[in-house]
């Protein structure tokens, strides 16, 4: 067969694009478009597969094939030639097809055995919708042009698809953005909450996927990346001598606007008659292709660089800015890839919810989510290319799942969840006045915690009897610079009066691992979770630490003050940073300044290290705080970030009980008063465990104080206790069983 010509690429584009022009239903279009490239490419068949769910593609047309056999074929996501090409997005080009390995005959399509088979995916910017497949009886293999342009005309399908040309029959052949999408991800903030999807980035929408004049599209690409290539070369200036990390990620979109290959390859594109837009999102695709396919972590990683650089590309030449006049709805879900601390806390309590591809259950925005008591999910894979403005969403942030335009018995039953927690918490507001006591006597203090002045009216309406820990890093992680010592006392000073005399204790800065501030410089650390943060840093850069511990003194302003140092370590550590805090204390009181009435200073028991410090460090602090989810992942050495370890590990595992209970002890000894801060202190059942064991002040997010309270006010903590000692001395993996048990018999 003679090589096919540019201009026949071209021709056959503008047929194509004819073609999809012409009035016609989602079937008959596709019917068109097999004959047309059947015809055009000298095959006896031309079919065309889409995904009707994530493992299941539908032969939704063909030329060549037997007509009853559309919407009744299907194959498995690996099966055969086209589910290998869906599965691994890589064409296959053979001329012996049935000698190629996973060649399945599928006899109820009427097929002949044809040898020469060339299938190529069907995908826009990554997302998978299908294959098309050309398929003839001469043994040959199809030449690098045709494959070339079979798959410029599968990226015309995958755009046309998106925008509906393709409605029919079938759930192959609905909408891709109509069908039902349930996402697994992980709890980044507890909750539940129905709304319609707000995109912090929105998709560019290319409605012009052939062009019809290439000098016309070649000189708007150059336009455009010339563009592109300055403001990259402005941003790498603004940041040269800054932020390092910022360095490397536009020293990476530099790279990339500046390859020549890129350039040639879109170039390429074009003369084939695809649109200067359409050109960017072919090599967008096949380079994500290529780089999702790698190896090497570092490589797969570019792919987000690779992204951004692309949409910042088509922006420029759709003029579709990232304000696409669209208007919020009124029940926002904010659906993101990431998204900083600044950025959330501009939307502010308009979010029902956030849900977001990457983030971690410590990052900046889990930290803001808390503390706008919205649900998060993280680690929502594709979520931002499934989603589109507008669309129904719910999401589950106990479970971490998200579900991304339900179905209505999915929705009736996720509002009947809403509707029972709702009533749940009516229930528990009755309780707010009154005391978290047991039945035996017992009575637990139940304190909040805070990170905004947002969070302060939630002091009275949750019950909380003070705040147990006020997170001081949130006002460094939104600003580019040091906040002022004056801007930092009027704020902590506000917090005060915000909680009209009940106890607030301040955590000093904790930064570092996940937590990076925009005006320090990232460490490269093997393992930042355990390394330079929190009070490391502090004592390191002694400037900050004395600067924010000044703007707490004078917050004060004569009144009580609670101060803790996170991540303490050893006692050394605790007493180098309580000796900075004493000298800004009598320095205040040198000058003439107001000092507080009543100075604590305690610490975070977040390391085993501490556990067994000398008794001595348990006489010198004026109270602990057990920082449980970092406690937790060094104690079982599994990372908290990762799913597949952090899971395994349970927090009523009797070694962990084990531990606090030695903490428990060491506290009264010393007559140290002892409280457990962390996400597990806000779950029910953890929370009367740990009351059982002795510890008397829980401190969690203001929803959970009305479940945990409910539950210690019904049940005797000390039979509680026999029933965990007996589940130890069994040897038990975890005491959880037997506690569930004992509680659904109270």
């Amino acid at each position: 067969m003679p090589e096919r010509t540019e201009s026949d690429s071209r021709k056959l584009l503008r047929r194509l694009r004819d073609t999809l022009a012409t009035p016609a239903k989602g079937q008959e279009r596709l019917d068109r478009i097999t004959q047309l490239i059947a015809s055009s490419m000298g095959t006896e068949v031309c079919s065309i597969y889409l995904f009707r769910d994530a493992d299941t593609l539908e032969l939704c047309a063909t030329e060549g094939l037997k007509a009853a056999s559309v919407h009744q074929t299907r194959l498995r996501l690996g099966e055969g030639l086209v589910g290998r090409v869906a599965r691994f997005a890589q064409p296959i080009n053979t001329g012996n097809a049935p000698s190629e390995k996973g060649f399945r005959y599928m006899p109820e399509t009427g097929e002949e055995i044809y040898s020469s088979f060339l299938g190529v995916p069907i995908q826009r910017v990554g997302e998978k919708l299908g294959v098309l497949v050309v398929q003839s009886h001469e043994a040959r293999q199809f030449s690098d042009d045709e494959v070339y342009g079979l798959e410029v005309v599968a990226m015309v399908v995958a755009e046309m698809a998106e925008l509906g040309a393709f409605l029919g029959e079938g759930e192959a052949m609905a909408l891709v953005h109509t069908r039902p999408v349930l996402v697994h991800g992980a709890t980044g903030q507890e909750g539940a909450a129905e709304g319609r999807v707000w995109l912090h980035e929105p998709r560019v929408v290319v409605t012009n996927p052939v062009g019809d004049d290439p000098e016309k599209e070649s000189a708007r690409l150059e336009v455009a990346v010339e563009k592109l290539r300055k403001s990259v070369d402005r941003m790498l200036a603004e940041v040269a001598s800054g932020n390092a990390d910022h360095l490397e990620v536009l020293e990476t979109y530099r790279m990339f606007a500046h390859s020549r290959g890129w350039m040639r390859r879109m170039e390429e594109d074009i003369s084939r008659g695809l649109s200067a837009e359409a050109a960017v999102e072919k090599e967008q695709s096949s380079a994500r292709a290529r780089l999702e396919q790698a190896s090497d972590p570092y490589l797969r990683d570019r792919l987000h660089d690779l992204d951004d650089l692309s949409n910042r590309l088509l922006r420029l030449l759709t003029g579709q800015g990232t304000d696409t006049g669209a208007e919020m709805p009124d029940n926002p879900v904010l659906v993101a890839r990431n998204i900083g601390p600044a950025e959330l806390l501009d939307y502010g309590r308009r979010l029902r919810g956030v849900v977001l591809e990457e983030g971690s259950v410590g990052s900046h925005a889990a930290i803001v989510a808390r503390a706008l008591a919205i649900p998060l999910v993280i680690h929502a894979q594709r979520i931002t290319s499934e989603a589109l403005n507008g669309d129904a969403i719910l999401v589950d942030g106990d479970q971490g799942l998200v579900h991304l335009r339900p179905e209505d018995t999915v929705a009736h039953a996720f509002r009947d969840k809403i509707a029972m927690q709702a009533e749940a918490q009516s229930r528990y507001a009755s309780l707010r006045e009154l005391p978290a006591v047991a039945t035996c006597g017992t009575q637990v203090a139940l304190h909040m915690n805070a990170g905004l002045m947002a969070d302060l009216p939630s002091l009275s309406s949750s019950g909380a009897e003070g705040v147990g820990l006020f997170r001081t890093e949130l006002q460094f992680l939104i600003r580019s610079e040091v906040p002022r010592r004056g801007e930092l006392a009027a704020l902590y000073s506000r917090v005060m009066d915000a909680a009209a005399g009940k106890r607030v204790v301040f955590r000093t800065l904790d930064i570092g691992s996940d937590k990076v501030v925009p005006f320090m410089k990232p460490q490269d650390e093997p393992n930042p979770a355990m390394g330079w943060r929190a009070i490391r840093v502090g004592l390191d850069k002694p400037g900050i630490l004395r600067m924010q511990v000044q703007a707490l003194i004078r917050a004060a302003h004569g009144r009580p003050l609670s101060v803790m140092f996170p991540f303490v370590a050893s006692r050394s550590e605790f007493l180098t940073a309580r000796k900075i805090l004493t000298d800004e204390v009598a320095r205040e009181a040198a000058a003439g300044r107001p000092t507080p009435a009543a100075l604590d200073v305690g610490a975070m028991l977040e390391t085993p290290s501490l556990a067994f410090a000398p008794q001595e460090f348990f006489d010198e602090v004026d109270f602990i705080s057990i920082g449980g989810n970092d406690l937790k992942q060094f104690f079982f050495a599994a990372d908290r970030e990762n799913e597949r370890v952090r899971r395994r590990y349970d927090t009523l595992d009797p070694a962990f009980l084990g531990l606090l209970e030695q903490i428990i002890d060491r506290c009264a000894r010393s007559g140290t008063p002892l409280s457990f801060c962390g996400e597990d202190a806000g779950r029910p059942i953890e929370a009367a465990t740990f009351a059982a064991l002795g510890l008397r002040t829980l401190s969690m997010r203001p929803a959970s104080i009305g479940p945990v309270k409910h539950l210690i006010r019904r049940i005797n903590l000390m039979d509680l206790k026999d029933v965990i000692d007996e589940a130890r001395d069994s040897a038990v993996e975890s005491v959880r069983g037997a506690v569930v048990g004992w509680l659904a018999r109270q």
